[in-house]
């Protein structure tokens, strides 16, 4: 059965205001642990996907702070003890001193890494 914690993480993220701790488990599926230490609308980034918006579906765990998912049909906010499921077509809004995990369908995820990041570098 294939399992990760945070401490075994296969590949870790920082940037400016975020530690994300990833592994892609052999089930197509990619767990990530992220770690928030300033407030950001991820909005700007998600340009080029279609509708500017993730289209990967996230199941995650809040265990501090909260999480704010902007979809066409209103926004959501998760907090400190919710589990959650987002589905396609959204953008996150994250807030200071928030840590999640989420689960998230590699193959998607990749995709939308490829895109945030390319617009990430393009922003400085």
């Amino acid at each position: 059965m294939p399992k990760t914690s945070k401490a075994e993480a296969a590949e870790t993220i920082s940037d400016q205001g975020f530690e994300g701790h990833y592994t892609e488990l052999d089930t197509g599926y990619t767990i990530g642990f992220e770690a928030y230490t300033a407030d950001a609308d991820l909005t700007e980034f998600f340009k080029g996907l279609p509708d500017d918006r993730c289209q990967c579906p996230h199941w995650g765990y809040v265990f501090k702070g909260k999480v704010t998912y902007k979809t066409a049909d209103g926004d959501e906010t998760f907090t400190t003890g919710d589990a959650y499921h987002v589905g396609p077509g959204h953008t996150p809004v994250i807030y200071k001193d928030t840590e999640l995990v989420e689960f998230s369908p590699t193959e998607e995820l990749q995709q939308t890494i490829d895109v945030v990041m390319k617009n990430m570098k393009a922003a400085g």
